[in-house]
């Protein structure tokens, strides 16, 4: 997405506290509503690094989400982020096939009742 000058806004931003450590971290998703930040949310709930995980959208009228994670022992919040991400692809790539599957079938079945 360009911005007001013209330049390209970045889609992700990693927002870290001044000596935290790698395993607290904010992401900022921007050009995203509650659709990926729910489906998000809980690919990395599953992941058991993870201690606490949690999004919230900054205002109805902007379309960014504040994403936060926060990992057990030195594992850098970034890795279940990944892992998320990886996992949903993965998921929803899945259900297309199913679904494209599916309507394959459907219409074969209508094509032979004719």
């Amino acid at each position: 997405m360009a911005g007001v000058d013209g330049e390209k806004k970045p889609v992700l931003e990693m927002v870290q506290a001044d000596g935290a450590d790698e395993g607290c971290v904010t992401f900022v998703l921007h050009e995203e509503d509650h659709t990926l930040g729910n489906s998000l949310r809980y690919m990395v709930m599953k992941n058991l690094d993870v201690d606490f995980c949690g999004y919230s959208i900054t205002h109805p009228s902007e379309s960014k989400i504040n994403f936060r994670i926060q990992t057990r022992g030195a594992v850098p919040a970034v890795e279940p982020l990944r892992r998320g991400l990886t996992e949903l692809t993965d998921l929803c790539q899945h259900v297309l096939n199913t679904f494209e599957k599916r309507v394959s079938e459907f219409r074969s079945q209508c094509e032979e009742a004719e």
